[in-house]
């Protein structure tokens, strides 16, 4: 059956198919929070200055079989300006589901529909889970050049009868001195499951905890400026309404001073964001406070609880140590052939074939400073003692 398409600047007018976007949404089997409307509504209310949303639609018949959100903005690459395309959200949005159940066929129609509307170098659509992603194949012959890579592998716990028992080995030990700081400072836990008049309350108090955090510090935080404040204060407020919001506090006399944040849908809890009082980190309290998600977990029902994301390598995120397999995400990039494209796709390809032998040549490099290091040799009066200078790197661990 040939799709119908149509296009949309916004998905805050009264006439949007919100009704059919949630029935698609809901026949998405991996579809997450940010898939929602609340979640979109708020990033679009969000987009920088200058970027523009283009919404495209796919009917079936009187059936919604394609919504794909697209902001459209320049990014400069070696100083050069390429118009780019992402999917609604990004950087912000862990995980996504591609809302598509259109065949093959209209697929490339979908494509065709995009690259006449929004002339582009390049479409990327970052987090997608690598089931969804099969989906983009079609349009790989149709780009000038074409990429899928691995964003990350994100560690999640599968919530089972066995978690009623202490977990065992070193995140034991880890678990219970942390929990005996805690106790031995006063603080307790609470869970929280904000609604929409609790929620803004609650997004002020643990967003002056970030603030004063690394992340604050580094500003990477989810509140990092006024845009991200007000996106995150829209998005969660509006999904708390929705009853998808639970937090889980370390509160000192009544105040917080270290918080994860988590999004549950579909009895999975997606762990969104976590910080800390940098005075109270040696509590160790993301560890306890990651424990408290699974035994809530458990009283619950829920089946899952994910690291929404993680860094691809040297991942730090505790979930590691009660993992009980990976989800993979994946960004597909598709290089047009419009000139920006072709440039972008050619220098993709070149960096592609140069990358292996640079670090191949970084690597023979680092063995031969191994096999052959500097030795300085002491003058006569000097006294030397092996061990007595550490190496820089041994200082910090």
């Amino acid at each position: 059956m040939s799709a119908r398409f149509e296009w949309r600047t916004s998905l805050c007018t009264d006439d949007f198919p919100a009704a059919a976007y949630e029935a698609l949404r809901l026949r998405i089997t991996d579809h997450t929070p940010f898939n929602t409307l609340a979640w979109l509504y708020a990033s679009e209310l969000a987009l920088k200055p200058g970027a523009q949303l283009h919404v495209l639609l796919g009917w079936q018949d009187d059936e919604l079989a394609l919504c794909l959100p697209l902001v459209a903005s320049v990014e400069r690459f070696a100083r050069l300006p390429f118009r780019v395309l992402h999917h609604l959200g990004y950087p912000l949005a862990d995980r996504l589901a591609l809302l598509t159940r259109l065949d093959d066929d209209n697929l490339r129609k979908a494509l065709t529909q995009i690259r006449q509307r929004l002339p582009h170098a390049v479409l990327q659509l970052n987090e997608l889970t690598g089931s969804t992603a099969q989906a983009l194949a079609p349009w790989q012959a149709l780009s000038s050049t074409a990429e899928q890579r691995l964003s990350c592998r994100v560690p999640v716990h599968l919530i089972s009868e066995s978690d009623h028992q202490e977990v065992s080995g070193d995140p034991r030990y880890k678990l219970r001195r942390a929990r005996k700081r805690i106790a031995a400072c006063g603080a307790q836990v609470r869970r929280i499951t904000p609604d929409a008049l609790t929620m803004g309350p609650l997004l002020q108090e643990i967003s002056e905890v970030e603030a004063v955090s690394w992340k604050g510090d580094e500003g990477v935080g989810i509140f990092s400026d006024a845009r991200h404040r007000q996106w995150m204060n829209r998005a969660f407020t509006a999904l708390a309404a929705r009853g998808l919001v639970r937090v889980v506090v370390l509160e000192l006399e009544g105040r917080c001073i270290s918080y994860r944040l988590g999004l549950l849908e579909q009895g999975r809890l997606y762990d969104y964001n976590l910080a800390f009082l940098p005075q109270y980190a040696d509590l160790g309290s993301g560890r306890v406070l990651l424990e408290e998600w699974i035994r809530w977990g458990l009283e619950d029902n829920w089946c899952w609880i994910d690291a929404s994301r993680v860094s691809l390598e040297n991942s730090s995120h505790q979930l590691h140590e009660r993992m009980t397999g990976q989800l993979e995400h994946w960004r597909w990039s598709f290089y047009s052939w419009r000139p920006g494209g072709l440039v972008l796709g050619l220098a993709l390809r070149v960096w592609q074939r140069f990358k292996p032998r640079l670090q191949q040549w970084r690597a023979r490099r680092a063995a031969a400073t191994v096999a052959t290091p500097a030795v300085k040799t002491p003058a006569p009066a000097e006294k030397f003692k092996e061990g007595e200078h550490a190496s820089a790197s041994d200082n910090q661990r």
